[in-house]
């Protein structure tokens, strides 16, 4: 009984020092062009760019980062309407590359990657998601003046940025 009450406090402490840890650095920043956001291990970078978006009201924006990460790149099937996936894990976000808009009230990423290998073999395409792997993962977000929408078009099956 002791051992469990022992190893329960131990996992308290543990989780509260690691969650008073991730409140204490800020993940983001204003800078002039929008803002500069900075993520560490563990880090859910889309999870991130969202709560950016909705916290600070952000209408729309391009992105730019590098970094390392754990990926989860798409080929979209166009027959299908699904994306075929791919992981890649402790990798070099050489570029990353995107757009922030609004899809139905929440934000809606999409981001197109290029990572490398210890052997520099490069793989890239569409972003599924990534967290943050060793080290850490810089972006830029420059926000634009207009909220822009997407909105999935047939009979492509798949969203679309919608400039009206």
């Amino acid at each position: 009984m002791q051992i469990i009450t022992f190893l329960s406090l131990l996992l308290f402490f543990s989780v509260l020092k690691t969650n008073s840890h991730a409140q204490e650095i800020p993940r983001y920043v204003k800078v002039p062009a929008g803002f500069l956001m900075v993520l560490r291990q563990g880090d859910d970078v889309f999870a991130e760019l969202e709560k950016l978006a909705e916290k600070e009201k952000v209408p729309s924006a391009n992105l730019s980062g590098m970094g390392f990460v754990n990926v989860k790149f798409g080929f979209f099937n166009f027959d299908t309407k699904e994306y075929d996936p791919k992981e890649f894990k402790d990798v070099e976000l050489a570029s990353m590359s995107g757009s922030l808009a609004w899809k139905e009230g929440k934000p809606s990423l999409h981001c197109h990657g290029t990572v490398t290998g210890k052997d520099f073999t490069a793989h890239g395409g569409h972003m599924l998601g990534a967290t943050v792997s060793t080290g850490s993962v810089e972006i830029i977000i420059t926000v634009n003046d207009k909220r822009l929408e997407r909105v999935t078009e047939q009979p492509l099956g798949a969203n679309v940025l919608r400039l009206e």
